[in-house]
């Protein structure tokens, strides 16, 4: 009896889960996939992630002992956790971003599809539409990522700590909404958005090769194992590979200008993206615009396989349609 009623519970919760799932709209079902696939990508390179940033300030403590030793300072000086910070931030801005990524990808590719039936479906259509949708996904969620970079690019010594590990010097900033109230009080709306032109500028072709590579990679593979976990995870891989590398130095100008005023390399300010580039070069040498790379080879390559997965993944559980069936119906819908 008591068997028999459990089962009738979790039908039920089940019948719910599914009208919800059946009411949601398709882009509310793209921004969840989007957000779940980002949100859990960023996670699992975290510790990675943290070290690049401060490869890419070029603190000099890091550069000289390498990605490993890198490794060990910072669970000596900051203990296991150090490899999160700024990661709240991080997440806070990645859930939101591949959220609007995947979701405005989507609606650009039918919008292209509709206004432009002569473009094809091709990887064209896909870089075009990936193109779009990083930039769009940049310019609402930008402020984050400054306070992440800045979050991250803070190192804690042990010497700032006493005996019951509570800080007696203060930070630059102390948590997300401090760092966020502090920026505003001191540049305004401005401040928040510094370093969005190489963002952009990096953005707009590392998104549209990203989801280019993808798409092309995918229509080699045949059909019967197109659903195949592993496959997708290697064109996913494969395509962050190829997009970063071809964008990375913008994502170095891009993290410099936004740590510039707490760090001492330079005398000079960098104002602009191509003029910061220059400088970067001239200061500091042209390797410098590679510094991380490798780093970033081993988070891109986790990172963006498993964000193409877990969301390929999540709009199956979703029961998103097909794209050809949702561009069929938006074209149907616009001749009536």
């Amino acid at each position: 009896m008591a068997k028999r009623e459990e089962r009738g519970e979790e039908e039920m919760s089940c019948s719910v889960v599914d009208g919800i799932i059946d009411s949601m709209p398709v882009f509310t079902k793209e921004l969840v996939a989007g957000g779940v696939a980002g949100g859990f990508a960023k996670t699992v390179v975290a510790p990675l992630e943290r070290v690049k940033i401060l490869f890419q300030t070029r603190r000099a403590e890091f550069h000289s002992v390498g990605l490993l030793g890198s490794f060990k300072k910072i669970v000596k000086t900051e203990g296991v956790i150090g490899f999160y910070r700024g990661n709240g931030a991080s997440v806070a801005r990645i859930v939101p971003y591949a959220a609007l990524h995947y979701m405005t990808y989507e609606q650009y590719r039918r919008w292209i599809i509709l206004g432009l039936p002569d473009i094809g479906r091709g990887p064209s259509l896909d870089l075009l539409a990936g193109s779009f949708a990083g930039g769009t996904a940049v310019l609402f969620t930008y402020p984050l990522d400054l306070v992440r970079t800045k979050l991250a690019y803070q190192v804690v010594e042990p010497s700032n700590f006493n005996i019951k590990g509570v800080l007696h010097v203060e930070q630059f900033y102390k948590g997300i909404f401090d760092c966020f109230t502090k920026i505003y009080k001191e540049s305004g709306m401005r401040g928040l958005y510094r370093g969005v032109g190489p963002s952009l500028y990096g953005i707009f072709p590392y998104s549209g090769l990203k989801f280019y590579f993808y798409e092309e990679m995918k229509s080699f593979v045949p059909e019967e194992r197109k659903k195949d976990i592993t496959v997708k995870l290697f064109c996913g891989s494969v395509a962050g590979l190829l997009g970063q590398t071809l964008t990375y130095p913008l994502d170095v100008v891009r993290r410099q200008m936004q740590v510039q005023w707490l760090s001492t390399i330079n005398s000079a300010e960098m104002k602009g993206t191509m003029q910061s580039l220059v400088m970067i070069v001239q200061h500091q040498g042209w390797r410098q615009l590679f510094s991380g790379l490798s780093i970033n080879y081993l988070k891109v390559v986790p990172s963006v396989a498993i964000g193409f997965t877990v969301y390929d993944m999540m709009k199956l559980w979703l029961r998103v349609p097909s794209r050809d069936d949702v561009s069929k119906k938006a074209a149907e819908g616009k001749t009536n």
